[in-house]
């Protein structure tokens, strides 16, 4: 999965997407500046290769691409805060927010947000924060089963993130290296209850590129204790596993990108994503090439399965139903 560099596609991006490798597009704040220009975006790559995921992180609170024109949803933290406040009506509400948010992505031409985030909040992370639903896994799952519903009504598979768990540790692994010193157990008993017992209702995950030395040399990316042992044997996972992005500082010690390319196929990630780095990008997709790596069957299952358009949901009674309810409650993203 790649990225593109701005509002339309460029003639390099034109030819690199007919790659029989390239298996989907990320986009990116840079790629968007109104709903009416998402959706001709999206039209040329689907004009170029309808089979293409199109995807996007639209989390809500300060983790949303498609701004302009679009609903601000509120950040999960806050989401967990009100259901703490109102379960019933909380529930309720996650389900509604989840159902809007894959809507306007898909009226756009998307097929998946990266979303829900999974993480438990340990008050340490400086990059999952606000993201997490919570620290108390049950309510992160209760949250997050009504929230990936709402995204299942609207035609949206939910990829759940960052598996096995990112919310213990203080740095960002876009910028460094991080460990975790936690032991498996301690994983068991919390940061991997919402991936486990969640992962039916899961079309796709996305590892952390977070160290548990601990528990593995490797981290989860590039780990097949993680990924075929963990993931797959053990919590029975059989959707798509996503790499988070290969070009993050987190993952360089490992070497350059094909390397990193080879480590996460070879340890059982289905996709990999290559975003900010064309150069590399080519050089993945080369080594791919030679190697005769397909694309897996996995990935047509996340196609959107509903279509919209902005002109139904504009005047769909739910969604002024739940844009009345984020201004009543006040929890518009700050």
């Amino acid at each position: 999965m790649l990225d593109l560099d701005s509002h339309s596609l460029t003639d390099e991006e034109k030819h690199i997407l007919q790659n029989p490798q390239v298996g989907g597009v990320i986009l990116f704040s840079r790629n968007i500046f109104s709903s009416n220009q998402v959706i001709s975006l999206c039209q040329e790559i689907k004009d170029i290769n309808p089979c293409l995921l199109i995807a996007v992180d639209q989390e809500g609170g300060r983790i949303q691409r498609l701004a302009e024109g679009y609903t601000s949803l509120p950040s999960m933290q806050r989401l967990g805060q009100y259901v703490s406040q109102n379960r019933k009506a909380g529930i309720e509400l996650a389900n509604h927010l989840g159902w809007l948010m894959a809507s306007e992505v898909i009226a756009s031409g998307l097929d998946i947000s990266f979303a829900p985030v999974l993480d438990l909040d340990h008050e340490t992370s400086s990059i999952i924060g606000d993201r997490s639903l919570g620290e108390i896994p049950d309510e992160v799952i209760a949250i997050a089963s009504a929230y990936i519903a709402g995204m299942n009504e609207a035609g949206m598979q939910a990829i759940g993130k960052h598996f096995p768990g990112h919310g213990g540790i203080q740095a960002d692994t876009h910028l460094s290296y991080s460990e975790d010193h936690r032991s498996l157990a301690e994983l068991e008993q919390h940061d991997l209850l919402p991936f486990s017992l969640l992962q039916n209702k899961l079309g796709g995950i996305m590892t952390a590129h977070v160290s548990f030395p601990e528990i593995d040399s490797d981290i989860p990316t590039f780990s097949k204790f993680w990924l075929q042992e963990i993931l797959r044997q053990k919590i029975e996972f059989t959707g798509v596993i996503f790499s988070d992005d290969l070009t993050m500082k987190g993952t360089d010690f490992l070497g350059d990108i094909v390397i990193k390319t080879r480590q996460a196929l070879q340890s059982g990630c289905t996709m990999v994503l290559i975003c900010n780095d064309r150069t590399g990008a080519n050089q993945a997709l080369d080594f791919m090439l030679k190697n005769n790596i397909s694309q897996s069957a996995r990935l047509p299952l996340l196609k959107a399965s509903k279509t919209v358009s902005w002109e139904d949901l504009a005047s769909d009674p739910r969604r002024h139903h739940i844009l009345d309810e984020i201004d009543n409650l006040n929890l518009k993203a700050l």
